[in-house]
């Protein structure tokens, strides 16, 4: 006679929340012909066994202990969606960027119990501003408690060394800066998470190095607006019209961080030109993108603002570049998809996704003994024999 397969106890609003709380509606669970009982599970009339329990938890990425609470949790705080209006499925939160998310949110967590643990002052970002604030005033602000001057940034020769420039001077202000990855650069140019403590802020690593410098400083601005929320990079979407004003502003204070409108004017391309007309040449973008280690499109942006050319040219390179840019991301794609195989750096991938201020809360922790090797190869999702190369890393510029 068969073994009957054991049922596991769990309450079916545990089983909502967990699905729900990882981005997975019910047909996309249902796919697995394992789960495909899951609606049943959930509305109250089954139970799943343990080993399809098992299976949930798997898919979701929680601990089998989650689904034996008696209590929905309470989650971490409901941060807003900032994207395109919800028109279709492809712009609801996907489970990759749920993850992505929670992960983010756990990461802080850990954080502030290894401060506490180390006895150190938790510092809160010595600036705030609203929407009635001038952007230029406040991107200048920014510059000024980041303590980046012109001279640093024309010292940057890379896109890169600029990118890791910029985050390592808003880390110095206490902030986390982690970078996504499986997420695609379609669905979220990055969050940001307000808090007094430890604000966090993601990118994604998806986008090149320019837009994701750009992102940065547009998610800093919403930490100092206290709007937590989901982003993309272009502005010219269909979403409502207080997350249009919000991602305006925001997007407005970054371009003011980043390129200064003194600096910007005072630079070489923009003084020779000719201010009779109100188009630029590729060449002269291309110029200026280089020089500011920027996107070209910021580049534009930038002119539009300034009054240097119309809103029409503005929206035509855009296009332009928008499209230039979903071609780059499919050659990208083949491309990689033609890699052998190699193993990761995985040292680097630290630096680089937790970033150095994260790393550090870990790393110090461990070095007085105050957590096990066990636990901080946990944190830092390291094998423990990558540890100690983490620790060297800490002594070299971050890897991006």
């Amino acid at each position: 006679m068969p073994k009957k397969s054991v049922k596991a106890l769990v309450k079916r609003e545990i089983l909502v929340w967990a699905r729900e709380s990882a981005g997975f509606n019910l047909d996309e669970v249902e796919r697995s012909s394992a789960l495909s009982k899951v609606r049943d599970w959930e509305s109250g009339n089954a139970k799943p066994t343990i080993n399809q329990l098992r299976l949930l938890a798997k898919k979701y990425k929680r601990p089998l202990a989650v689904f034996y609470l008696q209590e929905r949790p309470t989650d971490f705080q409901v941060i807003s969606d900032f994207r395109r209006l919800p028109e279709t499925d492809s712009q609801r939160v996907s489970p990759a960027l749920h993850l992505q998310i929670r992960a983010a949110q756990e990461r802080r967590e850990i954080a502030l119990d290894l401060l506490a643990e180390m006895g150190e002052d938790i510092p809160q970002i010595p600036l705030s501003a609203s929407l009635n604030d001038d952007p230029e005033e406040v991107g200048a602000r920014v510059r000024s408690l980041l303590r980046v001057t012109e001279a640093d940034q024309y010292s940057w020769r890379s896109n890169r060394e600029a990118f890791n420039a910029w985050r390592a001077h808003i880390e110095l202000l206490g902030v986390l800066v982690f970078q996504m990855d499986n997420v695609p650069t379609g669905e979220a140019s990055g969050f940001a998470l307000s808090e007094m403590q430890l604000p966090t802020i993601a990118v994604n690593r998806k986008d090149v190095l320019s837009r994701r410098t750009f992102s940065l400083l547009h998610e800093f601005a919403h930490l100092l607006m206290a709007a937590s929320g989901i982003s993309e990079f272009y502005i010219d979407v269909e979403r409502s019209a207080e997350a249009q004003q919000i991602e305006v502003w925001c997007n407005a204070v970054a371009a003011a961080a980043l390129i200064p409108a003194k600096m910007f004017m005072g630079a070489d391309i923009v003084k020779d030109h000719d201010r009779a007309t109100e188009t630029w040449s590729d060449i002269e973008i291309s110029e200026l993108a280089h020089a500011f280690n920027m996107s070209k499109v910021s580049i534009v942006r930038r002119l539009l603002t300034l009054q240097l050319t119309s809103r029409g040219f503005y929206q035509f390179k855009e296009e332009q570049y928008a499209e230039e840019y979903a071609d780059y991301l499919i050659r990208k794609k083949a491309e990689d998809s033609k890699k052998e195989f190699g193993g990761k750096n995985m040292t680097n991938e630290a630096m680089s996704l937790l970033g150095r201020n994260f790393v550090r809360m870990v790393i110090e922790p461990y070095r007085d003994q105050k957590i096990t090797l066990s636990e901080a190869s946990s944190y830092l999702n390291l094998k423990t024999r990558h540890i100690s190369n983490v620790e060297k890393a800490l002594m070299r510029p971050t890897i991006s």
